[in-house]
């Protein structure tokens, strides 16, 4: 049980939109809150949860339970992402491309905050189709968790995993030879 206090006490926890929805009754309106929000370890775990209550405070504490709950590792290499990913949800269309070192994370508010959840500081990010931040989370974690590492992808194919970076290799060859 510590272990579990701890481990949440560790978790990056961010606020992506709170919104006030209105329930038309005979008396008038009613008022409740949903939050929408993004937990992740900054190394490589990342979980979304839409919390809802009629208390913006209770909403936002549905959501991190919620989002603690269905965390899910992504491949990551570096403080980038291992190659070009596509995600997609609803209408919102997310195109993430890898970046170098001190790049920084160039993406939309909500991709962005998934982004610094989740760990990775170099990535340039597209958003196509729908700007509704539902979506926009929704479809940058369907691309995030479709994202393979080098070597998962060398052993499928059955090659060699220190053949993975051929220019890396190019690089010690010609320092080698000279």
């Amino acid at each position: 049980m510590a272990e579990k206090n701890q481990e949440k006490k560790e978790l990056i926890e961010k606020v992506i939109r709170v919104n006030r929805v209105a329930k038309v009754v005979k008396g008038g309106r009613r008022f409740s809150f949903s939050a929408l929000i993004v937990v992740g370890d900054g190394k490589g775990k990342v979980g979304l949860g839409l919390g809802k209550a009629n208390e913006v405070v209770e909403a936002i504490r549905k959501a991190i339970d919620q989002a603690s709950a269905s965390m899910k590792r992504i491949s990551v290499q570096g403080t980038t992402i291992p190659h070009a990913a596509v995600g997609k949800f609803g209408s919102g269309k997310v195109l993430m491309k890898p970046a170098e070192k001190g790049h920084g994370i160039i993406a939309a508010g909500a991709v962005r905050a998934v982004m610094e959840a989740v760990g990775i500081m170099d990535i340039s990010v597209k958003c196509l189709g729908s700007r509704n931040p539902n979506n926009l989370v929704r479809s940058t974690l369907e691309g995030l968790h479709n994202l393979r590492s080098h070597e998962w992808i060398a052993s499928v194919r059955g090659k060699y995993s220190n053949k993975v970076n051929p220019q890396k290799d190019d690089k010690e060859n010609k320092s080698n030879s000279n």
